[in-house]
């Protein structure tokens, strides 16, 4: 375990007060998806590796963390050690191994990496070229009324990100079969060559698995499982498990909802599916800090957004003071 972040005087008392264990524990649920060597303007929700580094040694120093499906067991049965906590990941991008892993290593900390499997191996997610589009398209007027956006004017990183989110947004909620296709167009039609290497590639999935870190299911092709028939998302659940399982030759036992927030992009009738597929547990993205009224199978947990130490460590103590919704 790292010793390299310094203590923040009074946090682990707080923390001791806040999250006590046993059957008064709660469990805070940290969602990462990449990280990146260094800090890109565009993608300003995911850390770089210094600051992950800062994050793992923090919470290395002031938590007890423990691998996902060991935490969702033992809140359940009432034994959480005092201050837990868990690490997560989604979608299972290339950086996770090349990146995270080092660093996680290194502070001891164990983590739990929910992967698309559709995307292994060469894939890319409709969001990723979204964002490579932006990232790439010329200065100057940006015609996408072809998608119904109208033209954007771009001419400075501002303006990119504005374009970013305008074509998530406008993406995320359209048929699964359409996004990726309409958005590889886009970036066609503008000359843009697209990375190929963002994702896991099987070898690097394997690798992950063989230094102790524990994978997880999210589905085959990351579809909003709201928007599908019910035949079509139990078939997404069960295949990304199968595929895992597969792949690995270990059983896979916890699962993240993509996209994840409850009644808008899954809905009863997925918990179901999901604890009928066998997933010991599943995580949500509600964000709130995990108690033992929590259901086993929605899970809440955040992203912890913070850009410093002392304000990292605050938010992760009013989540527990707080537990049913973390601020702002």
């Amino acid at each position: 375990m790292s010793g390299g972040a310094a203590p923040i005087p009074g946090l682990k008392a707080a923390l001791s007060l806040a999250s006590p264990g046993g059957a008064r524990g709660k469990l805070s649920i940290l969602i990462y998806h990449r990280v990146l060597p260094a800090a890109d303007p565009l993608r300003t929700g995911d850390p770089d590796a210094a600051t992950f580094r800062w994050q793992m040694e923090l919470l290395a120093r002031h938590f007890n963390v423990l691998p996902l499906d060991e935490a969702a067991r033992r809140l359940r049965e009432g034994t959480l050690p005092a201050r837990a906590a868990c690490v997560t990941f989604d979608d299972g991008y290339a950086d996770n191994v090349t990146v995270a892993l080092p660093i996680l290593r290194a502070t001891g900390v164990p983590a739990t990496f929910f992967v698309a499997t559709a995307y292994l191996d060469g894939g890319r997610m409709f969001n990723d070229t979204l964002i490579e589009f932006a990232k790439a398209v010329p200065d100057g007027p940006c015609d996408l009324s072809a998608v119904g956006l109208g033209t954007h004017t771009i001419a400075s990183i501002r303006d990119r990100r504005a374009l970013m989110a305008s074509l998530i947004g406008h993406f995320k909620y359209q048929p699964a079969a359409l996004r990726l296709p309409t958005a590889e167009k886009l970036a066609a039609d503008a000359g843009i060559r697209l990375p190929d290497d963002l994702m896991m590639s099987t070898a690097q999935l394997r690798a992950l698995h063989a230094a102790g870190m524990e994978i997880g299911a999210h589905t085959d092709t990351h579809p909003i499982l709201a928007r599908q028939a019910d035949d079509d998302a139990r078939r997404e659940i069960r295949r990304g498990k199968d595929r895992l399982e597969a792949l690995l030759g270990a059983p896979v036992r916890v699962f993240a909802y993509p996209n994840g927030r409850p009644l808008k992009d899954y809905a009863a009738a997925h918990v179901h599916m999901v604890a009928e597929c066998g997933f010991a547990a599943a995580v949500s993205t509600r964000p709130a800090a995990a108690d033992r009224q929590c259901g086993i199978h929605e899970l809440p947990r955040f992203t912890p957004w913070d850009a410093t130490p002392a304000r990292f460590g605050l938010r992760l103590l009013r989540s527990l003071v707080f537990p049913h919704g973390v601020g702002g």
